[in-house]
């Protein structure tokens, strides 16, 4: 007697008849449609068809076939299913730096995220992608207490200086190692109208990644929690990913407090920094 992950596996094995089921799925078509949208031979169709109609997945009108409510059924679970694994196959090697703390935060709102991580031999990915997300938005928003690369710090001060409104999160050794980098830039970029750099005493996730909103698109950082490197920047423009992201900012954003001018001075000042 077949088990459920015989079936799952009869379906799985064959890439045809998983594209027989999708096909169906748009409605009834005919055997000819469905050969030529999946590349089946003549005699694997008909195998394909008959194996469906045993399994009441499938019935016949005329010459065109269409899926019955079972056959929607098994279509909808397995294709979910099928999805469920390509996100996981993408995330995997980075799943252990996700927010997994971050209130309201699931794999599947990151489907169609571009994933940029070091690669044999070429460990910059993660830094250019982030740049180039930073000098192609308008408005950016985030936090993270891990503190960026000199060329992303520097990419921020310019658009910042360019017109970007920038609202960010820092944690207190994040802004201070920050400021260290070069403390004219960074407070020339601060005293600009449109930036707001506030402090938060416990950013969730702080150890594992920050997060941060651009235009059209939602990303995180992650960070190894170790050696504070970047190991990846996840970011999609997926409207469910970006919605997270604001309301996870704004909650963080309210319990922030603004920047103390003074303490820009005392972190600047030349008993720190000799």
């Amino acid at each position: 007697m077949e088990t459920a992950l015989d079936e799952i596996d009869f379906l799985a094995r064959s890439n045809h008849r998983v594209g027989v089921l999708e096909g169906l799925t748009d409605g009834a078509r005919e055997r000819r449609d469905l050969r030529a949208a999946t590349g089946a031979s003549t005699p694997t169709m008909s195998r394909i068809l008959a194996d469906f109609e045993d399994r009441r997945w499938i019935a016949r009108d005329g010459p065109t076939y269409y899926l019955t409510s079972l056959g929607e059924f098994v279509a909808e679970r397995f294709l979910e299913l099928r999805e469920a694994m390509e996100i996981e196959r993408r995330l995997r090697d980075v799943w252990q730096w996700l927010p997994q703390e971050m209130e309201g935060f699931s794999a599947d709102l990151f489907t169609d995220a571009v994933v940029s991580y070091p690669g044999p031999g070429y460990p910059y990915e993660p830094i250019e992608r982030l740049t180039h997300l930073i000098e192609g938005t308008t408005r950016m928003r985030g936090f993270d207490s891990i503190v960026f690369k000199s060329i992303n710090n520097e990419t921020v001060c310019q658009a910042v200086l360019d017109g970007m409104e920038l609202e960010y999160v820092y944690s207190p050794t994040a802004l201070e190692k920050t400021l260290a980098w070069n403390p004219e830039r960074v407070m020339e970029a601060a005293s600009c109208e449109h930036c707001t750099l506030l402090v938060h005493d416990g950013l969730p996730d702080r150890s594992r990644c920050g997060l941060g909103i651009v235009d059209d698109r939602a990303g995180i950082c992650c960070h190894d929690p170790e050696t504070g490197a970047l190991t990846a920047v996840i970011d999609t423009d997926a409207p469910a990913a970006r919605e997270w992201a604001i309301a996870t900012f704004e909650r963080v954003r309210d319990e922030a407090r603004p920047v103390d001018p003074q303490a820009f001075e005392t972190l600047n000042s030349p008993d720190l920094h000799p």
